[in-house]
């Protein structure tokens, strides 16, 4: 009975917290420390708490944004037949997926390459598993609102995998658990990792009786990403509560038999390695833990995400070896420790990722870029549907980035690449057509006018620099004719509206009424936000001040009513470059103030907070930005780069209620525009290979890793 008044009382709080729209962070109440208890949380049933509003009060529209790097991953899942390898002298290698849509991180299910693996063919990454035969690869079963899924494994006819579908206790913890579910009868979901304990990265015995994971456990997230700080645990499939760290500090685990594991970590030199650790058959049995790893692969080279041979001989590993720019799959020899190249005398300028071995030790797996002259999809869409968790807000993924809509939303804006590449590009909203504006000049960030059709305002210059760098603000216009003839090259006018001794000027945006805009200038030796006249730039006096101060104001948002200019700022920080939090201001400079995302004024959470990207919703209610409040979602070692992994987006009131996430994946996701003008009819987007540019597979392996060592 006192479980039940418990279960009552938070229940009760819980309510509370929803029905006022704030996020439901527990950490500071006394009654948290009860959700430890497991069979509390199930009393409680968190799931019908969920803050779903009634639709009439949900956001409404399409926001449209981009995800680093990822239109041009074009991933299939490969495999060689290990007895016809390159050390043999002969090769062939096999595709095994159907080149739709990207295709990662498989595991073999038995010795007929039949796989298990996940795609994001349905808008995000979920579940599928394919066989020869198969026409189509099958959608095995998976938390149905779940955004992400990761590193699925089929063992003894359950289906192990990571999900990041229940909101944490606290706000910078990751959403991302470990989950299993029948293949057979009734398919109900069983989540292994304890309520508020993180993990990552999965492997299942090889008998099928222990489970061993990257756990970062119930520790807030530091703000680590190029080595995530977990640990290995292991228990049995049996009893997932039954925990222990088999060794501090460690990724990616894979298993030899039942009582050896693979993993890699950073090394003390600075190279990323491959590391051991052994224990009796029983692991809890065994009361020497955590254990002191033995290092496997040497210095000199990178080796990462390790695939474990059942014969305890050999490791796969991906690695990236001095002076070389691509991630390659290799087999180390643990007996004669070296090296057998694989995939460098295949494809020797594709990137490889994340190997797997088939269980006879015959096949071994990997994913890359499918490559140009191959069936299936060989376009990048201008703009692609991605799942969303809120029923009438449309998702979309541009190829490109800082998108912005003309007054009808006939037409997008949008900067393909943000280097020496980089220009404009205008896009019919149903990404039919694509032409370009202002080519070989780098431009970013635009801004369409509310009131003029043909008229775009941008930031000419290089982009990240310093408050000297010269970045000018253009206002750019073209004839409307041009987008009816064969020209891919539209002639425009390019006015400059900044002077060009004022340093760095970048980021504008346009007032409702199409006169002025508000930009973020480095004129004065700090970044400061300044209003513009719209047609004559500053050349007559038609510059003022708007935020002052020796801290950083950026990305300014006018409101649609003209009321409220949005921005992200570390003004309460001024010497942490990265803690971002979103103000507004009156045009007039009046009324500044903070909203909180993470928490309420006063609390330690919102100082984490690193919030850029701030846009207005049509009606001006909502804001949509990019945040990091959802810690990382999985290993970013084992992605292409990634400049911030914990980059996703959310949307929340203007008055900092009704937060709800709308991305959750592995990607950094930003430059967020909401919909504006006419109707957006997504089912009309022209997809496949009928529109788009070139899919290339250019992407570039993590900037942070790094070969400069003695």
């Amino acid at each position: 009975m006192k479980m039940i008044r418990q279960a009552t009382n938070l229940r009760h709080l819980l309510r509370k917290h929803v029905n006022n729209r704030r996020p439901v962070y527990l950490s500071s109440h006394p009654l948290t420390s009860l959700l430890c208890s497991r069979r509390l949380f199930k009393a409680v049933n968190l799931d019908r708490l969920t803050p779903t509003m009634p639709s009439s009060m949900d956001p409404k529209g399409i926001v449209v944004f981009t995800s680093v790097g990822r239109s041009q991953y074009g991933f299939d899942i490969f495999t060689v037949n290990l007895n016809q390898t390159p050390i043999t002298g002969s090769t062939s290698e096999h595709r095994l997926t159907d080149c739709i849509s990207i295709n990662y991180n498989a595991q073999f299910v038995n010795e007929d390459q039949s796989i298990v693996f996940i795609s994001e063919r349905s808008g995000c990454p979920r579940i599928y598993l394919t066989r020869r035969g198969l026409s189509k690869p099958e959608q095995l079963p998976s938390v149905p609102d779940s955004l992400f899924h990761d590193r699925p494994i089929i063992k003894s006819h359950h289906l192990y995998f990571i999900s990041a579908h229940e909101q944490p206790e606290k706000p910078f913890q990751s959403w991302s658990a470990l989950y299993s579910t029948e293949l057979h009868g009734k398919r109900k979901i069983i989540r292994l990792s304890p309520y508020g304990v993180v993990d990552y990265s999965p492997a299942i015995s090889k008998s099928g009786t222990f489970v061993a994971i990257a756990s970062y456990g119930s520790r807030p997230w530091e703000g680590d990403f190029h080595e995530l700080k977990t640990d290995i645990v292991v228990f049995p499939t049996s009893d997932p509560n039954n925990r222990l760290v088999a060794c501090e500090r460690g990724g990616w685990p894979t298993w030899s038999g039942d009582s050896t594991i693979f993993f890699h970590r950073q090394a003390d030199d600075g190279w990323w390695s491959i590391f051991r650790v052994q224990f009796p058959e029983n692991p809890l049995e065994f009361s020497e833990f955590p254990v002191l790893p033995l290092r496997i692969t040497p210095p000199g080279l990178h080796c990462f995400t390790p695939a474990a041979f059942n014969d305890g001989k050999r490791i796969a590993v991906a690695t990236r070896r001095r002076g070389k720019c691509y991630r390659h799959i290799e087999i180390f020899d643990l007996e004669r420790k070296v090296f057998h190249p694989v995939t460098v005398l295949l494809n020797p300028a594709f990137h490889h990722y994340n190997p797997f071995v088939s269980s006879n030790s015959e096949s071994l797996g990997y994913h890359r870029f499918r490559g140009k002259s191959t069936e299936g999809e060989s376009r990048v869409p201008h703009l692609e549907p991605v799942a969303s968790p809120i029923k009438d807000l449309g998702m979309l993924r541009i190829n490109g980035s800082f998108p912005s809509f003309s007054p009808d939303g006939s037409l997008l804006a949008l900067n393909p690449a943000l280097d020496e590449n980089g220009d404009i590009k205008v896009v019919k909203s149903d990404g039919s057509e694509r032409w370009t504006l202002i080519k070989g000049r780098v431009a970013f960030c635009n801004s369409w006018s509310p009131t003029e059709k043909y008229v775009i305002y941008s930031s000419l210059g290089p982009i990240f620099e310093s408050t000297k760098t010269t970045v000018q603000i253009a206002r750019v216009t073209f004839e409307p004719s041009y987008l009816n003839s064969d020209l891919q090259e539209i002639p425009c006018d390019v006015k400059i509206l900044t002077r060009e001794d004022t340093g760095n000027n970048a980021f504008p945006s346009c007032s409702p009424d199409g006169k002025s805009l508000v930009f973020r200038s480095g004129r004065s030796g700090h970044k400061n936000l300044y209003i513009l006249d719209a047609v004559n730039g500053e050349f007559n006096d038609g510059i003022r001040k708007l935020t002052a101060g020796p801290w950083i104001d950026t990305m300014p948002s006018w409101s649609p009513n003209g009321d409220l200019i949005a921005f992200s700022s570390n003004m309460h920080n001024p010497n942490n470059v990265d803690a971002f939090s979103i103000y507004v201001i009156k045009p007039d400079g009046s009324d500044l103030r903070r909203i909180y995302a993470a928490g309420p004024k006063g609390s330690s959470d919102v100082d984490m907070e690193r919030i850029n990207h701030v846009c207005f919703s049509p009606n001006g209610e909502w804001l949509v930005f990019a945040a990091n409040i959802g810690g990382v979602t999985a290993e970013p070692v084992s992605f292409p780069n990634q400049f911030q992994p914990y980059g996703d987006l959310y949307v929340m009131r203007l008055d900092g209620s009704g937060l709800r996430r709308l991305t959750c994946d592995g990607y950094e996701n930003g430059t967020p525009t909401w919909h504006f003008g006419g109707e957006l009819d997504m089912r009309r987007l022209c997809l496949g290979n009928d529109a788009g540019v070139e899919l290339t597979g250019e992407f570039d392996e993590p900037l942070w890793i790094t070969s400069d060592f003695n």
